[in-house]
């Protein structure tokens, strides 16, 4: 993850220093994280520090997709991620055409990482409904699995329908979904299509034996629903 509030993270140079470096050290992969705005003073609560508020509430936060696209031109492997995409804030429909944009272009390196966000009042300034982005987070990941599976795609649901589309680039393979959170929901989420999604706890326990139980008490639910299913 880029040093926000510490380093010059939306910087051209950066970008692409930080990408080929840890290209170079054998990383992995880079996962930027995404807010459009940030509130002077919000009352929701962030849930995963103990004080309930955004540790970096200053920082500089380049749009996810834009920012990846600079590190992926400056390396060859390195995998580009987001950590996570506020999925409800997108239009799917769109987003579907940006992502497949960038994994053709990066050669096939890239992973969506998505939740439905916390802030209330970051929803409220892009315009998205805050109630109802449960929904509208599930009904857009079938958007974009439509869009990036099929040849000419139709959709008809709550809150997106189109008809007979063709959304060109295709990516190289349908891109991973990584559902990020930390509520039966989102675990829920994460594994509706079996082997396609992947999910990720977020805890804000400070130790890393806390984190581990977390993780394990998601994972033995979601195996548990898999055998039920």
């Amino acid at each position: 993850m880029p040093a926000y509030q510490v380093a010059p993270v939306a910087t051209a140079a950066y970008t692409r220093g930080f990408a080929a470096l840890a290209e170079e050290l054998g990383f992995e992969s880079l996962w930027p994280v995404e807010h459009v705005v940030m509130p002077a003073a919000y009352a929701s609560r962030y849930p995963y520090d103990a004080s309930g508020r955004m540790p970096i509430p200053d920082a500089a936060i380049p749009d996810p997709l834009i920012w990846n696209t600079w590190a992926a031109a400056a390396t060859q492997r390195l995998v580009v991620g987001t950590a996570i995409l506020i999925l409800p804030q997108h239009n799917p429909v769109v987003l579907a055409k940006t992502l497949a944009s960038l994994d053709v272009l990066s050669g096939g390196r890239v992973i969506l990482g998505i939740g439905v966000g916390w802030l209330r009042e970051e929803a409220l300034a892009v315009g998205s409904d805050f109630r109802s982005r449960g929904r509208r987070t599930d009904e857009s990941i079938d958007v974009l699995r439509a869009l990036w599976s099929q040849e000419v795609a139709s959709f008809d649901g709550e809150f997106f329908r189109f008809e007979d589309v063709k959304c060109n680039p295709r990516p190289t393979r349908s891109i991973p979904i990584h559902v990020g959170g930390a509520a039966d929901a989102a675990l829920a989420r994460g594994y509706a299509d079996a082997g396609l999604s992947r999910y990720i706890v977020a805890s804000h326990e400070p130790d890393l034996d806390a984190a581990k139980r977390v993780l394990g008490e998601f994972s033995e639910k979601a195996i548990a629903s898999m055998g039920e299913a």
